[in-house]
C-alpha cells in the first residue's frame, strides 16, 4: 500500500509524536510505502489568501471559482500543489491529532482548506452533469483513517456520555470531508485518558495501534450512504422508507 500519513501536532516528543514513529515503522515493517506531511514541522500556512492562487483577481475573491482556476490552470502555490502530488500518490491517507474542541487543530483544518480545492476534491461533475460527491468525488477510491488522542476517559464518549460518541463527534470530519470527496472513512483509532497515560497504557495503545495498521487494507469503512445510491431524494433529504422515525447524524449509515 501507499499510505500518505498527516500528522498535526506541535511537538514530536509528545504521546503524538511517539505513535507517529511507531506508526511509521509499523507500516515500514509491512512493506508498506509511506510519506509524510508534518505539518508543524513545515511551518504550513493555514489560512486561505488570494496568495495560493497566482493571479487571482485583488478586486473580489471568490475563494472556490479561484480554486478551480488555479487548479485547472496549475497555478496553485507550490505548497499545496506538493500536497495534491502526495495525495495522488497514496491509496490511504491517515490523519493523526489531538483532539481539541472537538475537532483537528486549526492548522489541519487549514490543510484541508487549502489542499482540498474545488476541481481537485470536490466540485466535480460526472458524465451526466451530476456533481459527485458523499462516496463519488476527487478522491473516491481511497481510504481515509483517523488517528486521534483525547484526554477524558473513553466512558465520557460511549453511548451516553457526557462528550457524545466519537464516531458522532468526529460526523464532520468523517463523513464532511472524507466521504464528501469519496474518501472511504474507517472507524477511528482513538486513545483515551491521554493526559495521564501510564507506560503501560502507552504499550497497550502502542500495540493497538500495530494492530490497526496491520489491519488497515481489510478494515470494513463506516458504512455511510452514497448520495447516488436512491436513499435521498432531490432535495438531498433521506427519503422516510429509510431509518423511519429516526433524525441525526446516525441515520445517514
Amino acid at each position: 500500500m501507499k499510505i500518505l500519513w498527516v500528522f498535526a501536532h506541535p511537538e514530536r516528543r509528545s504521546l503524538g509524536g511517539s505513535l507517529l514513529a511507531e506508526g511509521l515503522r509499523t507500516l515500514e515493517s509491512l512493506g508498506h510505502e509511506h510519506r509524510t506531511s508534518d505539518l508543524y514541522g513545515m511551518g504550513w500556512k493555514a489560512v486561505v489568501d488570494a496568495d495560493d492562487f497566482g493571479g487571482a483577481s485583488r478586486e473580489r475573491l471568490f475563494v472556490g471559482a479561484e480554486q478551480e482556476r488555479a487548479y485547472t490552470e496549475r497555478t496553485l502555490s507550490e505548497d499545496i500543489v506538493r500536497e495534491q502530488e502526495k495525495i495522488a500518490w497514496a491509496d490511504t491517507l491517515v490523519f493523526q491529532f489531538p483532539l481539541w474542541w472537538f475537532g483537528p487543530p486549526a492548522i489541519l483544518k487549514g490543510w484541508f482548506d487549502r489542499v482540498l480545492v474545488q476541481g481537485f476534491g470536490f466540485g466535480i461533475k460526472g458524465p451526466d452533469g451530476r456533481t459527485l460527491r458523499y462516496g463519488d468525488g476527487g478522491l473516491a477510491g481511497k481510504r481515509a483513517l483517523v488517528v486521534t488522542s483525547v484526554g477524558a476517559r473513553d466512558s465520557g464518549f460511549g453511548p451516553r456520555g457526557i462528550h457524545g460518541q466519537l464516531e458522532q463527534v468526529l460526523f464532520p470530519l468523517l463523513h464532511g470531508t472524507f466521504w464528501y470527496t469519496g474518501m472511504a472513512a474507517l472507524p477511528p483509532f482513538v486513545v483515551y485518558g491521554a493526559d495521564r497515560l501510564t507506560a503501560a497504557g502507552y504499550a497497550h495503545g502502542a500495540a493497538e495501534l500495530r494492530e490497526r495498521l496491520r489491519t488497515l487494507h481489510t478494515t470494513a469503512p463506516l458504512p455511510y450512504r452514497p448520495e447516488a445510491g436512491g436513499a435521498y431524494d432531490e432535495d438531498l433529504v433521506l427519503r422516510p422508507e429509510f431509518a423511519p422515525g429516526t433524525s441525526g447524524v446516525g441515520v445517514h449509515r
